[in-house]
């Protein structure tokens, strides 16, 4: 089913390290990036996907890094077909061919002037007239056997600077022809780097179950979150989530899927080393079809709401119990969904995460420590008094929408009890993964604003 598929890109999204999140624009990046590390179970129990899921990273990892080698492959070879259009067969053989050029240029030169010289002792010789000495006639024979040996020299020295310029040009030729081999080479590679990668994607189709990839995000599938704005630590609160079809056909094995953490302190810090795990806030469901609370965690799998015919609504219950220990401080919620349209022809995820800010109260029983140069201490009286936790109930009261009701029949989307699709088995850590990554970049705006205020 390619529902899974989308998840997917949420999972490969979201477990990347936070320093993803904390450069990231005020959207999830577009491009998912693979996982440089396993998600555990967010409820802390051993995980019954942890093998498959470590075969889904390993797959996605072998996708990237065959992307990765043709990237880096066909950026050598377009470096190599700059280097052929503009002959740079490197800088010491380009010099050498120059001093070679210009050297056999001064080499012919030379030879030129002392042919010059010959021919200009020889009409010397020739020019002298029956009453010159023997003196003059043996000084002109001289300069012209002296001319002669400046010729032979200069000879042998343009046959030397021939050679040289010979040299030079085949090596020049020979780096030419290196450079052509080097991009038949590279193109060697870059066949079975797309080999790879075409294995690569194959083996990660069928780990899904096939089908083509869907549109990561689509507004066809709306997510609405609210609950209160306090949760005392120890306690639990509802909070009521509505997903929506708002396309014009039904929406056919529609899931949604929630998660909750609080939020880091202002003074701790946010990198690669921050374990959001212990962040994570547990997170039950209910609906009118399923009225027993439901804790979403990997052996159960996200919320699986069927069908939503178009324009339908489906409603459920969310309850969130804060550790007892928690500390004072900021939470949130956050909610998503997929689906896949009845003729298995389109799916997609929720365009946007919906969220829901609230405060964690201290818990009740928490006391002020006595300083220790206070002899007598008495605690401060409190000012303010922690809103309870929203009672709990069972029945139809869980699909309306806290604070406000529903002008959408329920019934418009069926809710599974229990129970993970069996095509998805990444169900929950899928959605915990979205929701680690989503805390990340949240606590960098939050932290970004506070920064520029």
């Amino acid at each position: 089913m390619k529902i899974r598929r989308i998840l997917a890109t949420a999972v490969a999204a979201a477990v990347t390290t936070p320093a993803v999140f904390l450069s990231a624009a005020p959207a999830f990046a577009d491009t998912p990036t693979v996982p440089g590390q396993t998600v555990q179970d967010t409820a802390g129990n051993d995980d019954p996907d942890g093998d498959d899921f470590a075969e889904y990273e390993k797959l996605l990892a072998a996708v990237a890094a065959a992307e990765e080698k043709i990237e880096a492959l066909n950026a050598e070879r377009d470096a190599v077909e700059k280097k052929i259009e503009t002959k740079d067969v490197g800088e010491a053989v380009a010099t050498e061919l120059t001093e070679a050029k210009a050297a056999l240029a001064a080499a012919k030169a030379a030879k030129t002037a002392a042919d010059e010289k010959l021919a200009d002792a020889k009409d010397a010789l020739a020019a002298l007239p029956e009453t010159a000495t023997q003196a003059d006639k043996d000084a002109a024979a001289k300069a012209v056997e002296d001319a002669k040996k400046v010729v032979e020299a200069a000879v042998a020295a343009q046959e030397s600077a021939q050679e040289r310029r010979d040299a030079a040009d085949e090596a020049y030729d020979d780096a030419n022809v290196e450079l052509f081999r080097q991009l038949s080479r590279i193109d060697t590679k870059l066949e079975k780097a797309e080999q790879e990668l075409a294995d690569a994607e194959d083996a990660l189709e069928e780990f899904e179950g096939g089908g083509e990839i869907c549109e990561e995000e689509d507004p066809s599938l709306t997510v609405a979150l609210s609950g209160p704005k306090t949760i005392t630590a120890g306690t639990s609160a509802v909070f009521s989530m509505r997903v929506t079809n708002t396309s014009d056909q039904a929406l056919g094995a529609v899931e949604a899927y929630a998660s909750a953490l609080q939020l880091p302190g202002a003074d701790e810090i946010i990198d690669e080393e921050t374990d959001w795990e212990s962040h994570l806030i547990q997170v039950e469901w209910s609906s009118a079809d399923n009225l027993e609370w439901t804790e979403l965690s990997e052996e159960v799998g996200p919320v699986e709401i069927g069908t939503l015919v178009k324009g339908g609504s489906a409603d459920v219950k969310l309850r969130l119990t804060v550790d007892a220990d928690a500390p004072a401080g900021e939470g949130m919620a956050f909610a998503g969904g997929a689906y896949e349209t009845n003729d298995d022809e389109d799916c997609g995820m929720g365009e946007d995460v919906a969220t829901a800010y609230f405060d964690i109260l201290a818990a009740k029983d928490d006391k002020p420590k006595p300083s220790p140069s206070t002899s007598t201490p008495a605690p401060s009286p409190s000012t303010t008094t922690p809103t309870p936790a929203p009672s709990v109930t069972t029945g139809n009261t869980h699909t309306t929408q806290q604070g406000g009701s529903s002008n959408t029949p329920v019934n418009n989307g069926t809710l599974a009890a229990t129970g993970a699709n069996d095509t998805l088995p990444l169900g929950l850590a899928a959605a915990g993964a979205v929701v680690l990554g989503a805390g990340a970049l949240v606590v960098a705006r939050r932290r970004k604003a506070g920064a520029n205020a």
